[in-house]
This record gives C-alpha cells, sequence and structure tokens, in this order.
C-alpha cells in the first residue's frame, strides 16, 4: 500500500515540453485543472501528498516519475536520457532524503529514466529505450540486486517508455499494449489487453486497491472492471499532448 506520493506542479513552460504526438497546442489552464484532479484522486485514495513547487526552467519536470525510482528499501536517483531534463535531478536528494534511509543514484554514461521501470513485486522491469541505454540498465539492476531485488531488461523497439505500453496492476495481472502483447517476459501474467485505438490507456496506475485510468477509453475500461478492479477515470487530454500518462505524475511510496 502506498502512503505518500511526491508531485511538482506544472509551470507556465510545460506548454514547451518534449512531445512526439502531434495533438497540437497544450492548454495549460485545462492542464492545471487535470493536475489537481490527479492530485485530488491521489488523497482520495489516503496518499499524504508531498507537493514541489514548479520548475519553469524545466518544462517537462511535472512528469516526476522520471527522476527517481522509489523502492520499499532505498530510493534512486536517475540520470534522464534526455539531455534537456538532466537537471531535473538536482534537488531530489533533498526531496527524498527525510523518506529514504538509502540513496544511491545513476551515473554517467548511464541513462535511465523510471518510466522504463516497472515494479511487480520484488522484480523489476527495465526498458532499453532512447532515453534508458544499457549502461544504466546495469546500474539500475546492480543497484536493485544490492536490495535484494531482482532485474531484467526489456527491449523496446517502438515505444517511448516501457510504461507506456505495460503495467502491472498487481494480483499477478499485466495491462498490455503495442508489441508487448505477446511478449515472453509477461506469459506468465494475467494479461488484459489494450486495442490499438485505446493504447495510451495502457499507461494506468495502481494506488491502494483502485485503478486511476485516463477517461475516454471505454473497452480498456470495462475489462479491467471486469477483472475486479475499481477504476477512476482522468481527464488526461493535455498530458497525453506531451506523451504523459498517469504514472508520469508522481513518485508513490
Amino acid at each position: 500500500m502506498f502512503k505518500k506520493a511526491i508531485v511538482r506542479r506544472p509551470g507556465k513552460s510545460v506548454i514547451n515540453g518534449i512531445t512526439t504526438a502531434g495533438l497540437g497546442r497544450v492548454d495549460y489552464d485545462k492542464l492545471c485543472e487535470q493536475h489537481n484532479a490527479y492530485l485530488a484522486a491521489l488523497k482520495r485514495l489516503g496518499l499524504e501528498l508531498i507537493i514541489l513547487n514548479a520548475d519553469e526552467n524545466h518544462p517537462d519536470s511535472v512528469f516526476m516519475e522520471d527522476v527517481a525510482l522509489l523502492t520499499p528499501e532505498c530510493a534512486i536517483i536517475t540520470r534522464p536520457g534526455a539531455a534537456s531534463r538532466r537537471e531535473e535531478i538536482n534537488g531530489m536528494r533533498m526531496v527524498l532524503e527525510p523518506h529514504f534511509k538509502s540513496i544511491e543514484q545513476i551515473k554517467p554514461e548511464g541513462t535511465v529514466e523510471a518510466g522504463d521501470v516497472m515494479m511487480a513485486g520484488s522484480h523489476f522491469y527495465i526498458g532499453l529505450s532512447e532515453r534508458t541505454n544499457s549502461a544504466g540498465v546495469n546500474q539500475l539492476i546492480a543497484i536493485l540486486e544490492k536490495y535484494g531485488f531482482t532485474g531484467s531488461q526489456v527491449i523496446l523497439d517502438d515505444m517511448l517508455h516501457l510504461k507506456t505500453g505495460v503495467s502491472f496492476i498487481e494480483n499477478n495481472t499485466v495491462v498490455l499494449a503495442g508489441s508487448l502483447k505477446t511478449h515472453k517476459d509477461f506469459s506468465d501474467y494475467h494479461k488484459i489487453f489494450v486495442d490499438d485505438d485505446e493504447m495510451y490507456a495502457a499507461n494506468c496506475v495502481w494506488v491502494n486497491g483502485t485503478i486511476l485510468l485516463a477517461d475516454g477509453f471505454p473497452k480498456i475500461k470495462e475489462a479491467i472492471q471486469n477483472a475486479g478492479f475499481p477504476v477512476i477515470g482522468l481527464d488526461m487530454s493535455e498530458f497525453q499532448k506531451l506523451d504523459g500518462g498517469l504514472s508520469c505524475l508522481s513518485l508513490r511510496f
């Protein structure tokens, strides 16, 4: 069960964030409304929020997930693969120190964005992507093993991050989209498949027994509910324009 979440307010510069979505210009006011609704959902599910101020110097900094990986035994500060995001890790040690006795960090020339990291019990799947390289994967696995976890690499060729196409929602269940539907690493899980026209909704989040899911994707919503999970739908239209999903917006622990 999660008790807390670290989030960052979106700055006005967020409209200039990295994107390949091609879905039009971000409406900043609407994005802030959507972010507030996200925070309200986390609070409704029992999480205490640690809210960081907006960072106007880094447009993508609202996507907190990528700058750290939080485990039950340690926190790991990452090293984003996008050069424009590298300085987002500045100050993260100070944020994490009150909550974690052990803090590790990915070092050059490794790169890791935690959107490429999915925890399933004590095992961590790590996507090898444009943002997370082999040196980063190897460093991360070594750190995880130090604390009694295991890790494995998942090669990606058509997704920004691993969690673009797969989400672990507990109860030995994964939500899968695209090429990951048939990936051998997930063959032993109960699988919920996302149709290609709803692929954005593959990035969903388990929080204390409830699934946070992007609104507007009725087929995957019904499939998750039929699997026994309650769902809270959230409008994510403005974050979708920035290639960002639900898991990206917080560090939950």
